[in-house]
């Protein structure tokens, strides 16, 4: 959860967000020290909880990471804030009159980075509140955290900067109405779902159904864009598998609220959801962004790019079937071949960065 969310996903968006919501809504990254500032925190935040989670007799750790994380968050959040701070309802969108035939698109997707935002500033603060002892805004517990963050703030801006970044990347026009349905229902879906976790009510039905639906939606969505583009570039294949993913984790999330829950199956929904829709679609989207074959390193290629959305895919498989039919080795191979997958991933970028 920490290892994978607060580190891996989580930082991944913060570095985009900085690059990309400024411009997104017509603005400059006013808190240009933002960055150099939060990282040192949130990274460091990050690895004191998952020392804690890890190793016993190291609780002192618990309360300085939790604060360094709300304080990394703060910044985060104070720097993007602070910069579209005129227009928060993204009226503004910085599309050229290249892309005008966007803009309906791009307004209703900025509309909903705030909403994300949210989600990340009252996720945190409750991270901070059950390792701290502060007033808490709900229980303690911490599997509302992971919704909050994972589904209510990474899910909900993939969604919307999906929804701008997509398009142009495979120069094809997504269907407006799937925009519409997809946006509002991951809106509201990881609300529901956060506040009536463990319980049965149909209050937490109607969360996965509604959470289900924006997943669902964006999948169509990510669809159409493939089969009407005529480019095939290999962060796009990440994307689809994610996506794939994505699906696969919201069917388990139904059979959950209408009672059949098992710790396994609990288990390959957050791997489904973590390793499988946010980080194989954040890794598509980052070979879009550090093209593999620009890589210096010998090996960097489009074909070891390939390989490692590959094994990431078909180690997430294994381990699925693993944990839901109870095969053990399953299980092991397939985290052997995400590991494989993750180490040939790094080495691409670290690539692509040294060549820059």
């Amino acid at each position: 959860m920490l290892l994978g969310v607060f580190g891996f996903v989580l930082h991944m968006i913060f570095g985009k967000a900085y690059s990309l919501v400024p411009s997104y809504f017509e603005r400059e990254l006013i808190v240009t020290r933002a960055p150099g500032v939060q990282f040192p925190l949130t990274v460091g935040g990050t690895c004191s909880l998952a020392v804690v989670s890890a190793l016993p007799g190291l609780e002192c750790l618990e309360p300085i990471g939790a604060s360094l994380w709300g304080l990394g968050v703060g910044v985060f959040l104070v720097g993007l804030l602070w910069t579209i701070r005129g227009n928060l309802t993204g009226e503004a969108t910085g599309t050229g009159e290249a892309n005008a035939d966007r803009r309906s698109v791009d307004r209703v997707a900025n509309g909903f980075v705030p909403v994300a935002l949210t989600y990340l500033a009252i996720g945190s603060y409750e991270t901070v509140a059950i390792h701290t002892g502060l007033p808490t805004l709900f229980d303690g517990y911490f599997p509302r955290v992971s919704h909050l963050l994972a589904a209510g703030t990474a899910t909900m801006l993939v969604f919307a900067l999906g929804f701008r970044l997509l398009p142009r990347f495979l120069v094809a026009s997504p269907p407006l109405w799937l925009v519409v349905l997809v946006l509002p229902a991951g809106a509201l879906g990881p609300l529901l779902l956060a506040t009536t976790l463990g319980s049965s009510s149909a209050w937490f039905t109607l969360g996965a159904v509604i959470e289900a639906l924006a997943m669902i939606g964006f999948t169509l969505t990510y669809a159409v864009l493939f089969v009407r583009s005529d480019r095939r570039r290999v962060g796009f294949y990440g994307v689809l598998a994610g996506a794939g993913s994505g699906v696969l984790a919201i069917t388990l999330g139904l059979s959950f609220a209408f009672g059949h829950l098992s710790p396994s199956l609990a288990l390959a929904h957050f791997r489904l959801n973590v390793l499988g829709f946010l980080g194989l679609t954040i890794i598509g989207v980052a070979y879009q962004f550090y093209p593999p074959a620009i890589g210096t390193f010998r090996g960097a290629s489009n074909h070891a790019a390939l390989l490692s959305i590959g094994c990431l895919a078909g180690g997430l498989l294994n381990q699925v079937v693993g944990l839901v039919g109870q095969l053990r080795l399953m299980i092991l191979s397939g985290e052997l071949l995400t590991l494989i997958g993750t180490v040939v991933y790094v080495y691409q970028i670290i690539a692509v960065f040294h060549a820059r």
